[in-house]
């Protein structure tokens, strides 16, 4: 959505997942979307009708959040994309993956992906970006790699944040505390048997699950392909975890049962957050829809980078295909 919010014109997907497919195909209806393992599709005949090329091959391998098993693991794209790339060979690529690929004994593969890739004839630039900075509002800081044959590229400069000079946009202009956006989350919040409390009442682990309340005067945190259960961010509605986490640091026992007005984020308050606009829709039963939501670079995001690459292909006129 970002790169064709950019002016891009999509002309051939590839996903083995079936909803994410079916998404893709309900909001672009004239682009060729194939349902299969990547490893399985010929795309010989893309070669010179293509812009760019642009995916975001699975992160679990380099998540540090995961079994950070790297190329070992089965799951590891990205000689495919490479492979993509390598029979496609567009002017320029764009390729995302998490911000642990770039860390600790990870970044061996980067750089072994980094070489590779200079092989093809690309000049490869990589920088971690962080969603906020973009006017995004949500914590997301992700790995993004471009490479050019047509010279360096530059990545967009942020427009938020105090480089920019500009307030970042907070959770508060997205979600409320009085009224939720869309089908009501029935996952409970609850407190947890040990808690653990930092400085800020919304980090730390003081409920149940991974997902931690929503500070609404400030950006989200990251919302996770895993969200739908405990481990979707809620808001506070009753303003009660401060007054929880005032108690813990002050050496009172922890509460049991359930947080009173603990409310867990919605299919369509995560993809607010995410930049999705108003009633997007998503194929799939719930935990799908939030899966896909949290695998998604958000739209926002997508569009400076697209329109950074759009420059960079030498014009600022015209529609540019992708892949």
């Amino acid at each position: 959505m970002g790169l064709h919010a950019a002016g891009f014109v999509s002309a051939f997907a590839i996903d083995n997942g079936r909803d994410a497919c079916s998404t893709y195909s309900a909001l672009f209806p004239d682009s060729k979307v194939c349902v299969a393992p990547i490893e399985e599709v010929d795309l010989s005949h893309l070669r010179g009708h293509v812009d760019l090329v642009a995916g975001g091959p699975p992160c679990q391998p380099f998540s540090s959040g995961g079994k950070r098993l790297g190329a070992s693991d089965e799951r590891d794209m990205i000689p495919e994309f490479i492979r993509a790339v390598d029979i496609i060979r567009p002017p320029v690529f764009l390729m995302e993956n998490v911000e642990g690929l770039s860390a600790g004994q990870r970044r061996t593969h980067l750089s072994e992906l980094l070489r590779q890739c200079g092989h093809l004839g690309y000049e490869v630039t990589w920088k971690v970006l962080n969603a906020a900075d973009y006017g995004v509002p949500q914590k997301r800081k992700r790995l993004f790699i471009v490479g050019s044959r047509i010279g360096t590229y530059q990545f967009p400069s942020p427009t938020h944040g105090p480089q920019a000079g500009t307030p970042y946009r907070v959770a508060g202009t997205i979600l409320s505390r009085e009224r939720h956006v869309g089908i009501p989350n029935p996952a409970r919040v609850f407190y947890a048997k040990n808690p653990e409390p930092r400085p800020s009442p919304y980090d730390g682990h003081l409920f149940n699950g991974g997902g931690r309340p929503v500070d609404l005067s400030d950006v989200c945190q990251t919302i996770l392909a895993s969200s739908g259960g405990n481990k979707t961010p809620f808001v506070d509605t009753l303003d009660e975890v401060p007054k929880y986490h005032a108690e813990l640091r002050a050496g009172k026992p922890p509460r049991e049962g359930e947080l009173p007005g603990g409310r867990r984020l919605t299919v369509d308050e995560c993809a607010l957050i995410q930049t999705f606009p108003v009633g997007m829709k998503m194929s799939g039963c719930r935990s799908s829809q939030y899966k896909q939501i949290g695998n998604a670079v958000p739209p926002l995001l997508a569009k400076h980078l697209g329109l950074s690459i759009r420059a960079h292909l030498t014009g600022q006129q015209g529609e540019f295909t992708l892949v």
